[in-house]
């Protein structure tokens, strides 16, 4: 099926390695202009030397940085006519911590990141989606925004705000046309996984030890998912034919959620 992202620019943020590398990858397969940035110009080189596309604009960005987000999003438009259909906002991570061992600077820095990584792009990138025919926002969240995870408190927390936030700009956006929608992922094996296999040093394949991982945390599937398989959700929510969708979430979670919301 033709998704008609052909020549249509989209902005991803944090899109250097797992889910928004593969949704990068995935929006350039579907013949889209990309631009993408994030903290680490080392990593941003390699991602566009293995990528090997002139569809594709990186930048160094903080995307708690408003300026830095307002600069790159007008030099991404400007490097491909003027123009931005969608924005993913994945810019992201996740703090483990007791709640006994959070100090309130810690909760102060997980909500600012995520919600400055919301907020800031959208502010600079809502002129240019409005001028879109068919303008899409997908928020990368996480089942934890529904379902919290006391190992992960801050991060739960922030999470359900980012959820609610999406459905209340969802609303007000309406009216310029702007779609937003949410991908709320599960445990996807991402490098920090294989990190953490290498750490237990358990005697495991990695294959093995995922596998008792996924039994342990209730994963119905019994496996971690793979970045590609939350970039398809993604890009299915940025494709116009997605046109009547909004204000929604799309759990790719294999079947960890246990709530029926």
């Amino acid at each position: 099926m033709d998704l008609g992202l052909a020549d249509r620019t989209v902005l991803v943020t944090g899109g250097s390695s797992g889910v928004g590398l593969a949704t990068v990858r995935a929006l350039l397969d579907e013949g889209a202009n990309v631009a993408t940035c994030g903290r680490d110009g080392d990593r941003l080189a390699r991602t566009k030397e293995k990528l090997r596309s002139d569809r594709l604009f990186t930048g160094i960005c903080d995307v708690r940085d408003a300026a830095e987000v307002r600069g790159f999003t007008e030099a991404s438009a400007a490097h491909f006519g003027g123009r931005l259909d969608g924005l993913v906002n994945n810019a992201g991570q996740s703090r483990m911590k007791p709640f006994a061992e959070t100090t309130m600077d810690d909760w102060r820095d997980e909500l600012d990141l995520k919600f400055a990584g919301v907020l800031n792009p959208l502010a600079a990138a809502r002129t240019h989606l409005a001028d879109s025919d068919a303008a899409s926002v997908v928020n990368v969240n996480a089942v934890l925004a529904k379902q919290p995870e006391t190992r992960l408190m801050t991060t739960s927390a922030a999470r359900a705000g980012i959820l609610n936030l999406s459905k209340s700009l969802s609303v007000e956006l309406a009216g310029d046309g702007i779609r937003v929608n949410s991908v709320c992922l599960g445990l996807v094996d991402t490098g920090q996984w294989t990190r953490r296999h290498a750490a237990a040093d358990s005697g495991l394949s990695y294959e093995d030890w995922q596998a008792e991982l996924a039994a342990d945390r209730g994963i119905a599937l019994g496996r971690l998912g793979r970045a590609e398989e939350v970039a398809y959700a993604i890009v299915a929510l940025l494709s116009p034919r997605a046109s009547y969708i909004t204000g929604t979430s799309i759990d790719v979670c294999g079947g960890v959620g246990r709530g029926i919301l």
